[in-house]
């Protein structure tokens, strides 16, 4: 199965390989660029190069997910990554993760990597249903989302667990029909 490049004016979204293995540490080490992503930041290159795996697995689950590298096209860096996961084909719907590198912040990088991904798990996972979790102090990506017509579904009352303690989850979804009309 050939991964599904897609690209944007200033990004390009591609398969995460292990020459990224790098740049991913530089992300997921980042304690700011984690500190809504739902785990502890990693440490080492070696626990960067198991998260290339784990998003090459991905693809090849009964239940495949992807996950995509974001890329600006004037540099081959990895600035951040986003994807679609968790899927439940059956159901018609998967979960929506995504960092950025916190120098790139606040450029309109994200709102157009989810631009790019959004129609494609319409499209080519024929997903009626997109969902995010996200942590209620994490501003940002609420007003991302919104901006994007996901609508406010509820709080999941220490929904996750990270850094030794529990947090609630704000649920949005995104339907087709959403999307469609947006």
């Amino acid at each position: 199965m050939s991964f599904p490049i897609l690209s944007s004016e200033r990004l390009l979204l591609r398969e995460i390989v292990m020459d990224d293995a790098p740049q991913l540490l530089d992300i997921y080490k980042n304690k700011e660029a984690m500190r809504w992503f739902g785990t502890d930041p990693i440490q080492t290159l070696s626990e960067a190069q198991k998260y290339v795996e784990i998003f090459r697995d991905w693809r090849t689950q009964p239940n495949p997910a992807t996950r995509w590298g974001i890329q600006r096209k004037d540099n081959n860096q990895l600035i951040g990554t986003c994807g679609l996961f968790k899927c439940e084909p059956n159901w018609k719907k998967c979960r929506i993760g995504y960092e950025l590198l916190p120098e790139v912040w606040a450029k309109g990088y994200m709102s157009e990597a989810l631009t790019l991904i959004i129609p494609w798990g319409f499209s080519n996972m024929q997903l009626n249903r997109i969902e995010a979790f996200i942590h209620p102090n994490n501003i940002a990506s609420l007003r991302l989302v919104e901006k994007l017509n996901f609508q406010y579904e509820g709080c999941l009352r220490e929904g996750g667990y990270w850094s030794h303690q529990f947090h609630d989850l704000l649920q949005y979804s995104l339907l087709r029909s959403d999307w469609c009309t947006s």
